[in-house]
């Protein structure tokens, strides 16, 4: 009888199982269906978010004050957009930690496309190396929408030392180490970085005296208190022009719009040497893939503008656009990595 009784539940518990798989595949089933209906009802959704965006005023968030030319150049674009999309544009100045202030805040903001924040390339490629406390990933915390421009440096020098070509300041540092100065921004900036790879491809050594702001540095560049400096194009054109400073050579592969006369430092020596500032829109994650095409789109569309290509001329940049916001995420990683490479080499210290 136990043996009947046992037969019976094994019985049982075999239909049981039967019937729990049935069950399983059936609501597996069941969950595909729904999966695919729920994709094939949110794609019309998805194309109704971009079709209704903006649906109020847009926020770019800018890392720097009012009349730098990464503020400039947002509203230069905000403007245009504005009239693009039908909305206010309103650019809101966040200055601090290196533009990082102005990221950290996107990464808090509502991912639906009304908030984003036009970066340089410090905030995303080189303060992550610079700042231990910054609360953002640049790699993970970001929807990519597009560059916009590239700001290419110059590297001037005083003109009273004689120093008027690459060469000759590459000769005399080697025949004299750590007699040569050089002004920056400050440690782990764009300025400070490239004089540490030109150093490092020529193995030279020079002295880094950090400045405040670049007004400062040019001043005592022109008054001979320090030998050279790297800024932007637009920032030390104005100088070379009046006979103050003397143009050496542009950080870029290709020669400067602004001041095609001046060679690039690959046409020195250095070959590859490409170096500068980027500018791109990024979004918070989450931000509907819809809506970032749709922006990303529109920028390009903006960037195409002759009127709008003739206003970021004037500020020395150079109009740079992504075929793609993926073409956008390949680019600033690539730069994180070789920022990366240079933080480390240059010998900053965490702040």
């Amino acid at each position: 009888m136990r043996i009947e009784v046992c037969k019976i539940r094994v019985t049982q518990s075999s239909d049981h199982k039967n019937v729990i798989t049935e069950t399983i595949l059936k609501l597996s089933r069941i969950a595909a269906s729904l999966t695919l209906t729920c994709a094939a009802l949110a794609a019309p959704f998805a194309a109704q978010a971009a079709e209704k965006f903006p649906e109020r005023p847009v926020t770019i968030l800018v890392g720097f004050p009012p009349g730098t030319s990464t503020d400039a150049i947002a509203r230069i674009l905000g403007e245009k957009l504005s009239a693009e999309w039908g909305q206010p544009i309103i650019v809101e100045n966040k200055p601090g930690v290196g533009g990082s202030l102005a990221v950290s805040q996107l990464k808090r903001s509502k991912p639906d496309g009304h908030t984003l924040v036009l970066s340089a390339t410090a905030p995303m490629n080189i303060n992550p190396w610079v700042y231990k406390d910054l609360n953002y990933d640049p790699l993970t915390d970001f929807e990519y929408i597009g560059q916009t421009t590239w700001l290419p440096y110059m590297l001037v020098t005083n003109k009273k030392k004689g120093l008027d070509s690459f060469s000759k300041i590459i000769d005399h540092a080697k025949k004299n180490p750590e007699d040569l100065t050089f002004a920056s921004i400050g440690m782990g900036t764009t300025s400070h970085l490239l004089m540490a790879m030109v150093m490092k491809e020529t193995g030279t050594k020079m002295v880094h005296v950090p400045y405040k702001g670049s007004g400062q540095a040019q001043t005592d560049v022109i008054g001979g208190n320090v030998d050279m400096t790297f800024d932007t194009v637009v920032s030390t054109l104005p100088h070379v022009k009046e006979g103050r400073l003397q143009a050496i050579a542009v950080s870029t592969k290709s020669r400067a719009k602004l001041a095609p006369d001046v060679p690039t430092i690959d046409e020195e020596g250095i070959k590859d040497f490409n170096l500068g500032a980027w500018l791109g829109f990024f979004a918070p994650k989450g931000t509907p893939e819809s809506i970032i095409t749709k922006i990303h789109t529109d920028l390009n569309a903006a960037l195409e503008d002759p009127e709008v290509n003739k206003r970021l001329a004037a500020l020395g940049s150079e109009v740079v656009s992504s075929p793609s916001p993926q073409a956008f995420r390949e680019m600033v990683e690539t730069n994180y990595r070789t920022w990366g490479e240079l933080v480390k080499s240059a010998g900053v210290t965490q702040q």
